[in-house]
């Protein structure tokens, strides 16, 4: 039953994003953003699948997934902000929000402050709902804006880059990422820290 509509849910994206183009993916990544559980590991690597086929490039699939994080975190925020903890409690159960996992992006934003809306979208599960206690928060919205797509775009390339590099075979990949979903996000995490600190030095010496 939950394998049957899986793949129902995987044929809809894929019809989304071959009809759409970067639209589509805006679309698909936002409605995963505003705390309704579409997988991004079909909707990134598939689009990078069309990368590899000629229909896309991948820095634009990248800013469009990152694009679609941002707009659908928006949603999410506003909620937050407006609706606060009595909103989500009564309403979630009817867009699938998990109380859980709600709750568990909460105590992070609780616990690190402001800087885990970036750190959060490197990460599984936390990445979809961080905009809820962001906004309860009444975090800066510019700042939750710019922080939400920093996170985003390495985390939308590379599920891209590597739907590109699988080409024809990117359908193994929804096994694999949904598996593997932590370890995927502590490598671009741990990439995303050099890269910075990188950036700093460089910085500094300029």
């Amino acid at each position: 039953m939950i394998h049957e509509l899986l793949e129902k849910v995987g044929a809809w994206i894929i019809m989304v994003e071959q009809s759409l183009g970067y639209p589509g993916i805006i679309l698909l990544m936002a409605i995963e953003s505003a705390c309704i559980p579409l997988p991004s590991e079909i909707i990134m690597p598939f689009a990078g699948y069309l990368v590899y086929k000629g229909v896309f490039g991948l820095w634009e699939v990248a800013i469009a997934g990152a694009v679609g994080c941002v707009l659908g975190g928006w949603v999410a925020y506003w909620v937050g902000k407006y609706g606060g903890r009595p909103f989500v409690d009564k309403y979630g159960k009817y867009i699938l929000l998990n109380p859980k996992d709600v709750q568990m992006a909460e105590d992070l934003f609780n616990k690190y402050g402001e800087i885990i809306a970036f750190v959060s979208r490197l990460l599984p599960v936390v990445r979809t709902f961080i905009a809820l206690p962001a906004g309860m928060a009444k975090m800066n919205f510019l700042k939750f804006s710019i922080y939400s797509f920093l996170g985003s775009l390495p985390f939308c390339y590379f599920l891209a880059w590597v739907g590109m590099k699988m080409g024809e075979n990117w359908r193994d990949l929804k096994v694999y990422f949904h598996q593997a979903d932590i370890f995927i996000g502590v490598l671009i995490l741990i990439g995303a820290i050099f890269w910075i600190r990188h950036h700093i030095l460089f910085l500094k010496r300029s």
